[in-house]
């Protein structure tokens, strides 16, 4: 697999995660370790799937105790953050505040062996976060509380974890994507214990709410995390990075046609950013 083809597998993660907010507000008020067990024990089952064809991808799940560490350290602690944040403050500013990720995700990959940053990466990426800010400050109609705050706390401690997480997978290229699976069953099982412990279980109230957590565990909590792997460990991790900076203006898009957010004038104005650094930053991959 060449970097380019597994560079355009890992930016179809980007349009899975655009619709995560959307699908977890529509999913009702199921606490958040609770959805996130619901969900990745789907995501993580319909991996497990393909090993009925292919039984050599059980062998993935031997791995040394550091792998799980990163894989499950960093499911786990990113969606526990996220679903906290949009249960406490508003949907579309903590998925805006959470989005630092593409950018963190850029500038650490400068750390990593044989990966060097150059001027049209972070051009690209300062431009993605300039639109995500202008997004983010478009919106002054709403007053922060002390929960609301929490929220946001929540999202920017996630965008932290998100990153080193992706970037950490750079340096495991050599662990099959089959472990996710295990990955995701095992956060399964992390976030049912925490909802045990601390929440109070509310199902489901209606088939809208079961169809959304359905399509939740295949799509944004599931199929992505696979195309991701492959995306981080065998593509080129500065574009999507820089790419990544689609996912809030096309997630806040879907809030708006959900009825979950109100279009503002600075939308128009974000896309331009977003669109035109994620091209700079993919000039590259785009003049191949």
């Amino acid at each position: 697999m060449t970097s380019r083809t597994a560079t355009l597998i890992g930016l179809t993660a980007i349009l899975m995660w655009s619709l995560l907010a959307v699908m977890t507000v529509a999913t009702g008020r199921i606490p958040a370790f609770q959805l996130a067990a619901m969900t990745f024990a789907i995501g993580g089952l319909a991996g497990c799937v393909s090993w009925l064809f292919r039984p050599g991808g059980f062998r993935a799940l031997r791995q040394p105790a550091a792998v799980w560490l990163v894989g499950v350290g960093g499911l786990f602690g990113y969606h526990a953050l996220y679903f906290i944040a949009l249960r406490q403050a508003p949907p579309a500013e903590a998925g805006l505040l959470n989005y630092l990720w593409p950018l963190l995700i850029v500038l650490f990959s400068a750390m990593l062996p044989g990966e060097r940053l150059a001027p049209h990466h972070l051009i690209g990426s300062m431009l993605g976060l300039s639109g995500t800010v202008l997004l983010f400050a478009g919106n002054t109609s709403i007053v922060f509380g002390r929960a609301e705050m929490s929220g946001l706390a929540a999202a920017f401690m996630a965008a932290f974890v998100w990153a080193a997480y992706s970037v950490l997978s750079r340096r495991l290229a050599s662990v099959p994507t089959d472990v996710v699976a295990g990955f995701c069953l095992a956060t399964a099982a992390l976030a049912a214990v925490a909802h045990l412990l601390i929440e109070q279980t509310v199902w489901p109230d209606g088939a809208a709410q079961w169809l959304a957590i359905a399509a939740l565990g295949i799509g944004p909590v599931g199929l992505a995390f696979y195309v991701w792997d492959i995306g981080m460990k065998r593509g080129d991790i500065r574009v999507l990075g820089a790419a990544a900076y689609a996912t809030p203006l096309l997630s806040t898009s879907f809030l708006i046609l959900a009825g979950f957010a109100k279009p503002t004038a600075a939308l128009a104005a974000a896309a331009v950013l977003i669109a035109g650094g994620g091209l700079i930053a993919a000039k590259d991959m785009i003049g191949k």
